[in-house]
């Protein structure tokens, strides 16, 4: 898994990769500054109490919690709103380190968009209820880690995954490798939290993904053409 990353950073001086570079960090910004205009509204100027002290209170609050709040939304928006500029970043990895490959699958828009909405509702969802695990400081980070790992891994291997492979086979082959996805998740929701570096971590990930699953694939192919073990013959010899 470390070398799949290792590689992935390594190609990024590639023209294409870097082009793909400059646009997602234009995004990731922007998506940022969204989040933190979004939260900011709903925690300082929306009415939750009659009570005049109490609402001032809040607001007092939700003023110092929007950053918190930001940048623990950011991960899961920014996976799901970048996700169609990283197809980009998966041919430029396929064509220099997987040449033979045949041409993508054909995903249709509808199936593509319905899946990024999903994705992106979930993730949200489960952001905004695992907030309530801040109230736990000991245990928040291992839950938040936890479930967008589990989620991130997930949404970076079907990225890929899905261009190659029916969405069945692709299920089948993410049940067999799941723990190694669920550790390069944590790792991608870790870098997607780290300033700076964050605006970057969409396209590591899915660099790493494809050399991920190129080797799964590899190996298991590898597998299942090997020949058979022959039986041993033993024959008798004459005479006995």
């Amino acid at each position: 898994m470390i070398k799949a990353f290792s590689k992935a950073i390594g190609q990024f001086g590639d023209p294409r990769i870097r082009s793909v570079v400059w646009i997602s960090v234009g995004a990731s910004a922007a998506i940022f500054a969204i989040l933190w205009l979004g939260v900011g509204f709903l925690l300082t100027d929306t009415s939750f109490f009659d009570i005049g002290w109490l609402e001032t209170a809040v607001d007092v609050l939700g003023g110092l919690a929007t950053l918190v709040i930001t940048w623990l939304l950011f991960p899961a928006v920014v996976s799901a709103t970048v996700g169609f500029l990283l197809d980009r970043v998966a041919d430029a990895v396929e064509e220099k380190h997987y040449p033979h490959l045949p041409d993508v699958r054909e995903t249709p828009m509808g199936e593509i968009i319905s899946t990024t909405l999903r994705f992106l509702a979930l993730m949200v969802g489960l952001n905004l209820v695992i907030l309530v695990f801040l109230l736990f400081p000991p245990v928040f980070p291992f839950v938040f880690y936890g479930v967008n790992g589990y989620l991130l891994g997930r949404e970076y291997f079907e990225l890929v995954a899905l261009r190659r492979l029916e969405p069945a086979e692709a299920k089948a082959l993410r049940k067999r490798h799941q723990g190694t996805l669920f550790a390069a998740g944590v790792l991608t929701a870790f870098v997607l939290t780290v300033p700076i570096v964050n605006l970057l971590a969409p396209i590591i990930a899915t660099a790493a993904m494809v050399h991920l699953f190129e080797g799964w694939r590899a190996r298991e192919l590898k597998i299942a053409t090997a020949p058979e073990p022959q039986p041993a013959v033993t024959r008798e010899k004459e005479g006995q």
